[in-house]
């Protein structure tokens, strides 16, 4: 799958949907490289971790250091892991220095990072706003420990999904970023355009369900500020990948790299999720 992608994304003629929108699936199942047995020692495995991870922080730190640390991981992880989607190699591709890698390429490039960075930026406010007021007139009342619950349930949930287990919903617009967008603006456009489309996370697709867990955070945090700042520890793990582009790298090696550890991506991700998930329902319970 990943290098279907990195060709698609990588091809010289104009695009103006992504070929496969319709059929994107939402996770690479384990079940077409790894047996059942493996795949639930993995579970197991995540589960017992987030057990043990869970009491030793109820031990050594308060329960709201431990949370917010649990989240932050979480979200800049999940940021990182979105690179493996259409849209993660499409910026990867498209956003890149013009000519043969130099100093003067990557200098004249570097105002196309920033204004990525920016949009990415921007689509933290509109979308956290949106989460952090929805959730202030919705969920102000619901008490912290119930919508962690909830929100570690959901966690543990979606892992036994990206591990082939279990089917959850996964709302998403299956569409990528617009590739004609190339032919029609210069680079720094480029840059803010698909910043923001990647930065409001749900006006293209998100290879990740960590991305639910953000937004239930932002719901529930009580806050406008608190709500656009965990949209942006998302959107900082979505942005850095882009700045594989200031080295002297070619883009058909990103894309085999990112070919190659594609299954490791989605198993860090099921991992992640229950063990962060298993770990707050342990802190919860202690």
């Amino acid at each position: 799958m990943g290098m279907n992608m990195g060709a698609t994304v990588g091809s010289s003629r104009p695009s103006h949907t992504y070929a496969a929108e319709t059929c994107v699936p939402d996770a690479y199942h384990f079940s077409k490289s790894q047996s059942t047995g493996t795949r639930l020692v993995m579970m197991v495995i995540a589960i017992v971790t987030g057990l043990f991870a869970g009491k030793l922080m109820h031990d050594t730190l308060s329960m709201q250091s431990a949370f917010t640390g649990m989240f932050v991981l979480l979200a800049f992880v999940g940021g990182l892991l979105s690179t493996w989607s259409p849209c993660g190699y499409s910026s990867l591709s498209l956003l890149r220095p013009a000519g043969r890698y130099s100093l003067g390429a990557v200098f004249r490039w570097a105002p196309t990072f920033f204004t990525h960075a920016v949009g990415y930026a921007i689509g933290a406010v509109v979308l956290g706003s949106l989460l952090g007021f929805t959730g202030w007139l919705l969920f102000s009342e619901v008490p912290t420990q119930y919508s962690i619950a909830g929100l570690a349930i959901l966690a543990i949930a979606y892992g036994a999904h990206q591990f082939g287990f279990l089917s959850m919903p996964y709302p998403q617009r299956r569409a990528q970023v617009p590739h004609d967008a190339r032919f029609r603006f210069r680079s720094s456009v480029i840059g803010l355009l698909y910043g923001f489309s990647l930065g409001m996370n749900y006006l293209t697709y998100v290879q990740t369900p960590m991305l639910y867990i953000v937004t239930g955070v932002a719901l529930f945090s009580g806050g406008v500020k608190a709500a656009v700042i965990a949209i942006a520890i998302f959107n900082i793990g979505r942005c850095l990948p882009v700045a594989v582009n200031f080295l002297p790298v070619k883009d058909q090696s990103v894309q085999a790299w990112l070919a190659r550890w594609q299954e490791s991506a989605v198993e860090i991700d099921g991992f992640l999720l229950l063990a962060i998930g298993s770990a707050a329902l342990m802190l919860l319970a202690l």
